[in-house]
């Protein structure tokens, strides 16, 4: 593979992933669709920064924001293909982090 290839799509990956708070609303959307409320008090983040997060997410075609025409309206958060395929990597960083972090590095 050429290098100068993959060093920038690389690149653009982790500025992707490496947003504060990013990693963490991928992982809690790998549970399936939820709501805007259910990601905001599961992972403890502002309702202001997390729709930032979702946003840029779904600007990157990492998310999908669905709105069910009901009253009182409901809107879903789940992962597109594109999220989905972060799994294995969001699963191998969850067994990283439970096998060499420890609790005074956090």
């Amino acid at each position: 593979m050429n290098t100068s290839q993959l060093c920038p799509k690389f690149e653009k990956a982790m500025s992707i992933l490496s947003k504060r708070w990013t990693g963490l609303v991928i992982y809690q959307l790998l549970s399936g669709p939820q709501r805007f409320c259910t990601i905001e008090s599961s992972i403890g983040i502002s309702g202001r920064l997390l729709s930032d997060r979702l946003k840029h997410l779904e600007d990157e075609g990492i998310v999908k924001r669905e709105v069910y025409p009901e009253t009182p309206i409901r809107i879903e958060y789940s992962l597109t293909e594109k999220g989905l395929a972060l799994q294995p990597l969001m699963k191998e960083l969850e067994k990283w982090s439970q096998d060499w972090i420890t609790s005074k590095d956090t």
